[in-house]
């Protein structure tokens, strides 16, 4: 196994480094004493080879495991982040990052080969920045727009992935990136324009949650500035925040090149060995070759002491003995992982999992799905979507299987049903007459049509924000003429990033939003298509009809009209929507006591019933408003919420337990969150619009908010 190759030191003086007894901070001493500034430098190098004559391997790297370990080798794929975030489900997403660190630390455990050298032990994920602008590239790579959910799913993703035993991590994860990123055009070099308020309310809050709740042991600086001072650089982020305020003990990290950036893009000086000089000092602490070449020259010229950069390896190696990188393999639990977990049974099992619970239900009018199995006798699967060129996202590598929405629709309705595709345009090309001739031909002679039209990474990606929210290239036109030939047509969309199908919500009769659905997402599609499955996602971002009364890119301050709680026009499908082939009643709301203190909690207990006749799963989601303010407050708040599976005729009592601490605001001029005591209004339902319960909850006593507040 890969990380035996060292052989240790068989001495009975054993160095304190190489021996599990002692101290993990003595060890860490012992090693760092017995280094060479070069060598110091060289383990700051993310993507070092390790020290040879010192038994020291090389478990960091580059390795990346989104939805699914990017190796050379197979590995199972899951549906995007987005997806996950659809479920609304953190105790599945806790299970599909356990089942991916299983598989990563198996890679590493065989000396597999990844994208960038062998597989290391540190994982460059989850990606826990919010969707505030729906324009972003990047929207695939994240669970939400809102910091509450974010911060659900992040603690859940971070926690399976690094594991549960006791003394050993099974992977470290890294979070990123760290903070305030949500542009990619001109990305290395932007600046962010953001007050306090808004950092504290909308743009940290789920970072902190992943830190102290989910002990994330990594963290990636992003290439973006804010108010001036790039991420990489920046002291009160990496420093008086994130370890004065919330004790972190990890190590950061900056994404690729960002200190050549600092040259190169901020232009914060010309000479790269201040640039490396001031990363450190400021709470960085890895890099790339720039900190293997710089940090002895830095030292050299007395811009960094020693001791500067024995901090910076203390908190990197840290991470490295919690991995178990220096104990004997048989100590480690984790080291037992093999090949057989890697894409197995189980794991294969979870990813269809994740796309079938990923499935939002859209639009449903009267009733068109599920489609009835005896009476379908054709079906014409049309659109780019629809074929092996569905998209399953970025930062994964080639699928080793993709089942398409064709060959589900093959697979489930088996030789009695005439299942043909035509792909009718390209998701970007204009539009192609005879292709869509073709399409329309097709769809006229089915009994009903599939119509699957989205997104790829030509599209929406890295480095490509979007400039609208429309179906790109031809597709809508293909739309209209397919839904011309055969009105029975549902509309799946398989995408990232929310689309304003306006059109489509007026006249086709269902949509279903099925995102980056993974390996299995053909099989995850027909099942919820023809009934098998009740979908039960809801979206985790806001869709708009179009981009009337959302911000420009360049505007930070959420409150000016970004997302469900300050946008005050009317979304084409709100925040937490998601439809389903049964119905549920919601009853019988019960506060523990109507009137809290700013330092108690309150306990909101309600049933939620299945009325229909198909077991389903709806999600319970409980919102706040505060009634008055001295300061500008959101429309509405997500503050808890539950994914409810029940059987037809089956009741549950849900129970949400609210501190009112979750109720406070950011007072920038004390510097503090502190709760405004009056009335907030509580509102339960199954979306952000969708309230079937209201009660209000008094806040009364404690500190009065100040008279005069920043917005």
């Amino acid at each position: 196994m890969f990380c035996c190759t060292f052989t240790f030191a068989q001495s009975s003086a054993k160095p304190a480094y190489l021996d599990p007894s002692k101290p993990t901070e003595q060890r860490i001493a012992d090693l760092i004493s017995r280094l060479t500034i070069e060598e110091k430098a060289e383990l700051l190098n993310h993507q070092n080879k390790g020290i040879q004559h010192l038994n020291i391997p090389a478990w960091g790297g580059w390795n990346q495991t989104l939805h699914g370990v990017w190796s050379k080798e197979p590995t199972t794929l899951f549906p995007m982040p987005t997806a996950m975030g659809a479920t609304w489900d953190p105790a599945l997403v806790n299970s599909i990052a356990g089942a991916m660190g299983d598989e990563a630390r198996a890679l590493y455990n065989e000396g597999a080969e990844g994208p960038h050298g062998k597989h290391g032990l540190v994982y460059r994920s989850p990606v826990i920045n919010v969707s505030r602008d729906p324009r972003w590239g990047r929207i695939q790579e994240v669970f939400s727009e809102d910091p509450f959910l974010t911060g659900r799913m992040a603690v859940a993703y971070v926690k399976g992935l690094q594991g549960d035993n006791p003394h050993y991590l099974k992977v470290a994860a890294t979070v990123k990136h760290f903070a305030v990123y949500n542009v990619e055009t001109n990305r290395k070099a932007l600046s962010a324009t953001v007050d306090e308020r808004n950092l504290r309310e909308y743009w940290l809050p789920h970072w902190k949650a992943a830190f102290m709740e989910g002990h994330a042991q990594s963290v990636m600086s992003s290439y973006n500035a804010i108010n001036g001072t790039p991420d990489a650089v920046n002291k009160y982020l990496l420093t008086d925040i994130l370890r004065g305020q919330w004790h972190f003990d990890g190590f950061v990290t900056d994404d690729l090149g960002a200190v050549r950036l600092l040259v190169a893009g901020h232009h914060i000086t010309e000479d790269p060995v201040v640039a490396t000089a001031m990363a450190i000092k400021a709470g960085n602490d890895s890099d790339d070759v720039e900190f293997q070449t710089n940090i002895p020259l830095a030292v050299k010229r007395g811009l960094l002491t020693t001791a500067d950069v024995d901090r910076a390896l203390t908190r990197v190696l840290r991470v490295g003995f919690r991995l178990g990188a220096f104990d004997p393999p048989a100590d480690n639990p984790y080291s037992k992982l093999g090949p057989s977990v890697i894409r197995s049974l189980e794991h294969l099992q979870l990813s269809l999992k994740t796309a079938l619970e990923s499935m939002t239900l859209l639009s449903n009018r009267r009733n068109f799905l599920p489609l009835k199995k005896d009476a379908v006798k054709s079906v014409a699967v049309i659109g780019p979507a629809g074929g092996n060129d569905y998209e399953t996202g970025n930062y994964y590598g080639k699928p080793a299987r993709k089942v398409s929405p064709t060959q589900g629709l093959k697979d489930l309705l088996g030789a009695n049903v005439n299942v043909q595709y035509e792909q009718g345009t390209s998701f970007t090309e204009g539009p192609d007459a005879a292709a869509i001739a073709r399409a329309v031909e097709l769809a006229r002679k089915s009994d009903v049509v599939v119509l699957c039209l989205g997104t790829n990474l030509r599209v929406e990606a890295e480095g490509r924000d979007r400039n609208d929210l429309d179906l790109p290239g031809a597709q809508k036109q293909l739309m209209e003429a397919v839904y011309a030939a055969n009105p029975k047509t549902v509309l799946v969309l398989v995408n990232a990033g929310p689309l304003a199908v306006t059109w489509a919500q007026a006249h086709i009769p269902a949509i279903l939003e099925a995102w980056f659905p993974g390996e299995d997402g053909g099989t995850a599609i027909a099942r919820v298509l023809f009934g098998d499955y009740n979908p039960g996602g809801h979206l985790p971002y806001t869709v708009y009809p179009n981009l009337n009364g959302v911000p420009p890119t360049n505007d930070y301050d959420v409150s000016d009209g970004y997302t469900y709680l300050y946008f005050k026009g009317s979304p084409l499908y709100p925040f937490g929507h998601g439809l389903s082939y049964t119905t549920f009643a919601y009853k019988n709301l019960k506060l523990s006591q109507t009137t809290i203190s700013p330092s108690s909690k309150v306990e909101i207990s309600f049933d939620i019933e299945n009325t229909g006749s198909r077991a389903g799963a709806d999600v319970a989601q409980l919102y706040s408003h505060q009634v008055k303010s001295v300061a500008k407050q959101p429309i509405q708040s997500l503050r808890a919420f539950e994914r409810v599976e029940l059987q037809p005729g089956e009741t549950k009592r849900v129970t949400f337990t609210l501190p009112a601490s979750e109720l406070a605001w950011y007072h920038t001029a004390e510097k503090r969150f502190a709760v405004e005591p009056g009335t907030f209004n509580l509102m339960i339902g199954s979306s952000s619009e969708d309230v079937r319960l209201r009660a209000n909850l008094d806040v009364r006593g404690g500190n009065a908010a100040p008279a005069r507040a920043a917005k």
